[in-house]
């Protein structure tokens, strides 16, 4: 099992990163490619998963971009670790709900090692943390699977700003907010890149 690593240094646009990750996903399809993990920043953006609804944009002002993960409304900005991902479902078990797991897992493992508490919710895709004695999101999670191809990816909020949240209903989820890490723990997150991919790797392994 070959998975080609990458960590953007500058940001990427949206659809750049789309058009890249969606020709990857047609190399692993035809196995012509390796399997991705690609670490970057994305410029503020709002997209729209396949279950939006035009009713979770609070500020009609801003541009939305509609794309085919799963999911609902979410905030991409700087400072925000965005993990993308192209995983061959066939080499491994033929499991989304397990593939969740292993990312649920991935990210509850490598916060765990920055001595942050933070859990998954059943009801409400995600990650999420006890701050302040509310229940906040600190992660976000959209996938889309495609002939046993899995792809999009996952989100941690590391020191954004979290004002731009305030212009959608993020993931849907009218009763809850979201946080960073930063604000939970100010500590050096540097070496946040290696642990997730560490973290990642060894998941698909189980």
């Amino acid at each position: 099992m070959s998975i080609e690593v990458k960590i953007s240094k500058r940001r990427i646009s949206y659809k750049n990163a789309m058009k890249v990750l969606l020709k990857r996903v047609d190399k692993v399809k035809a196995n012509k490619g390796k399997e991705l993990l690609w670490i970057l920043e994305h410029p503020t953006t709002f997209t729209a998963g396949i279950r939006s609804a035009d009713s979770e944009i609070i500020d009609k002002k801003i541009k939305v971009i509609n794309t085919n993960r799963g999911g609902k409304i979410t905030l991409h900005n700087p400072g925000q670790k965005i993990v993308y991902f192209v995983i061959d479902l066939n080499k491994r078990k033929k499991d989304i709900r397990k593939f969740i797991t292993t990312i649920e897992n991935t990210i509850i493992q490598t916060l765990k090692e920055y001595q942050i508490n933070s859990f998954n919710d059943r009801d409400n895709i995600g990650i999420w943390v006890n701050h302040e004695n509310k229940i906040k999101k600190i992660a976000a999670i959209g996938i889309r699977v495609s002939k046993w191809i899995a792809y999009h990816g996952f989100a941690i909020n590391v020191n954004n700003n979290l004002e731009s949240y305030n212009k959608i209903i993020p993931c849907g989820i009218k009763n809850k907010s979201v946080s960073n890490l930063k604000l939970i723990k100010d500590q050096n997150y540097n070496e946040l890149n290696d642990k997730i991919i560490n973290n990642f790797v060894k998941n698909l392994k189980i």
